[in-house]
């Protein structure tokens, strides 16, 4: 949409930074997209998902394999539910409108771009803060022992200021948007590889070599496999179920839908095939070595016996936890808050009210049992899930590839739906999403919990069509493009 329709057609009621990505701003190519998730795979809190699938009774190659699966069908839903950005050029918030309808869109951007965002946020923001702890205290060991008895609900004063720095650190993202992001990452890719593959070797020496790592021998499973096979895939993607239902808001920077197609498609399956490789092999390596398992990235660290070695890890660990927190929370959260509030609020004033929230909620308090990251994945999973699936289809399927932009914008026309609300996109949500959720509490559906991003969303994007096509919404034949 060139910019006189943009200024003749669109209502003043949007801040620029939700309207269709000028030609001028569309710079991304394909190496952008290659750097860009690297971060958000090699992150403090995947390493855990890792060492809990081997807790589970995984074998190596149990592992190794739900690892790879996963990463091909995370690559394959990053690219196709991004096409649509990198077409239209338009944001996740304003994308939503087209399965959703204006006003449901609301519902659904608050639950991934407020809610699910502000957890995140502040989950990856402690676990981020963890690595900065370390960093400081080998730096200077007094620091850890500071404030002496001083608690505030449940941190120490060296807790407390290391949480509050690295959450400065997020600031200075929003501060400075997303033009900085591609610099960032673009660096740290340089560390990714550096320092991982070199933890992988390390690991590998303890172990005595490959061979004792692959022939390593697990607990037993302790359930279904098959079931547990899926659920071990479903927890790796579920921690980016959040950044499937928003990859619009990157994608919407690409000089074309080839350079994200491409980019996010090798970028996403060789990362995880390298972190495959290390995270097998630091935490199998590590426990052969120390004879009881090490499930945290952080704890394995700690066994450096080179100093310049341990400094270097922690600070690589706080760069990518620093990414990922970027990439899936901040950047969704602030575009959210911008098109809930479109008078008021622009990306970075969105953004900044997510981290003060994610302050306040204290994620610490949530991060105190150690099988809390599944129970928030699989619940994220249940949620967003189906939110993914209803996209695809409605976009895929009955859309055919085509989008109204100025009925996205102006809420009349096709995507006014019902007051506002696509009824059978919402239908499909509950009914898709509730039995996942359910399954927590009750012992019967406690399957479909374990699964429930793989469940939600195929069952989504199935009955969502069944639908659509059964009972048709009155559609206009007018497309801009």
């Amino acid at each position: 949409m060139d910019n006189q329709i943009r200024e003749q057609y669109i209502p003043n009621s949007f801040n620029k930074d939700i309207l269709p990505t000028e030609s001028s701003a569309r710079t991304w190519k394909t190496r952008d997209y290659l750097t860009i998730w690297m971060g958000s795979v090699h992150n403090i809190p995947n390493y855990l998902v890792v060492g809990g699938l081997f807790a589970l009774g995984f074998s190596v190659m149990q592992v190794f394999s739900a690892i790879m699966l996963a990463a091909i069908l995370l690559a394959l839903m990053m690219v196709l539910n991004g096409h649509a950005g990198s077409t239209y050029g338009i944001p996740f918030s304003i994308y939503l409108r087209s399965s959703f309808g204006e006003k449901g869109s609301i519902i659904i951007g608050t639950l991934r771009g407020v809610i699910a965002a502000t957890f995140w946020f502040g989950f990856q923001t402690f676990a981020g803060s963890q690595a900065m702890l370390i960093l400081i205290g080998k730096i200077s060991p007094s620091f850890l022992t500071l404030g002496g008895d001083f608690n505030f609900f449940g941190l120490t004063l060296a807790q407390l200021i290391a949480f509050v720095i690295f959450w400065l650190f997020n600031i200075v993202f929003i501060i400075f948007g997303v033009d900085l992001l591609n610099r960032f990452t673009n660096i740290l890719s340089i560390f990714v590889y550096v320092i991982f593959g070199g933890m992988a070797i390390w690991a590998v020496q303890l172990a005595g070599g490959i061979a004792p790592i692959l022939n390593h021998i697990p607990q037993i499973a302790a359930g279904n496999e098959i079931i547990l096979f899926i659920a071990g895939i479903t927890a790796i993607i579920a921690s980016w179920a959040a950044p499937i239902v928003n990859v619009s808001d990157f994608t919407r920077f690409a000089t074309s839908t080839k350079a994200q197609v491409v980019g996010q498609s090798i970028g996403l399956v060789i990362t995880y095939l390298l972190f495959a490789f290390a995270s097998i092999a630091i935490i199998v390596g590590s426990e052969i070595a120390y004879g009881t398992p090490i499930w945290n990235v952080l704890d394995v660290v700690a066994y450096f016996d080179n100093y310049f070695a341990i400094l270097l890890a922690v600070f690589t660990l706080c760069l990518t936890t620093l990414s990922v927190n970027i990439t899936g929370n901040i950047v969704p959260a602030g575009y959210q808050m911008a098109a809930l509030f479109p008078k008021k609020l622009n990306f970075k004033s969105g953004a900044f009210i997510i981290s003060i929230l994610g302050l306040i909620i204290m994620p610490w308090k949530w991060m105190e049992e150690a099988t809390s990251i599944f129970t928030l994945l699989n619940m994220i999973g249940a949620m967003l899930g189906p939110v993914a699936g209803v996209m695809l289809a409605h976009y895929f399927i009955i859309s055919k590839k085509k989008l109204d932009i100025l009925s996205l914008y102006t809420g009349e026309g096709i995507y006014r739906y019902y007051f506002g609300f696509n009824i059978q996109a919402f239908f499909t949500i509950i009914l898709t999403s509730l039995p996942c959720l359910l399954g927590q509490f009750i012992p019967m559906l406690e399957a479909f919990f374990q699964m429930s991003w793989v469940v939600g969303t195929g069952s989504a994007f199935i009955l969502y069509i069944l639908l659509a096509r059964l009972f048709p919404q009155k559609a206009s034949n007018r497309i801009h493009n």
